[in-house]
């Protein structure tokens, strides 16, 4: 049991961090075109890749990393780098859930106003930019925390 609950937390984080990575690219590669169309579908797309990969890979993530912990006779809160890995997913949830989301909410609703003909370029870059931060906080901090579950430090 313990082999599979550890299996199911390593394929969650691949497809968690795996989907970040990819709507980095994504995002970047809508916001050269400069095409407001594009852009609004490059969002929209983020949006739903993170509602089907991101947030299902969270669950499967705390299932099998806690549920492999408890199987395998870990104390979460007394090994260091568990303890440290979930502070570093939670500072990873506040970013992407406090701070994303709504960023990428207003992101699409630009570009959608942009396609209407209403681009408001200075905002979208505004927005970006703070996407870009806190899209770094999301992303950084559960890859720290992989780190953590393989090097294991003392």
């Amino acid at each position: 049991m313990y082999e599979a609950l550890k299996l199911l937390h390593v394929l969650a984080v691949v497809l968690f961090l795996g989907n970040i990575t990819i709507g980095i690219f994504w995002k970047i590669h809508g916001d050269r075109t400069r095409d407001p169309r594009i852009i609004a579908h490059t969002m929209s797309g983020i949006i739903g890749s993170d509602r089907a990969f991101t947030v299902p890979g969270v669950i499967l993530i705390l299932i099998g990393g806690i549920g492999a912990a408890i199987v395998g006779r870990l104390p979460i809160m007394h090994t260091p780098w568990i303890t440290w890995s979930i502070g570093l997913f939670t500072i990873s949830g506040i970013a992407f859930m406090a701070r994303l989301v709504p960023v990428q909410r207003q992101l699409l609703a630009v570009a959608r106003a942009g396609v209407e003909g209403r681009m408001d370029w200075a905002r979208y870059g505004k927005l970006s930019a703070e996407w870009k931060l806190w899209g770094t906080v999301a992303l950084l901090t559960p890859l720290l925390a992989a780190v953590l579950m393989v090097v294991k430090p003392k």
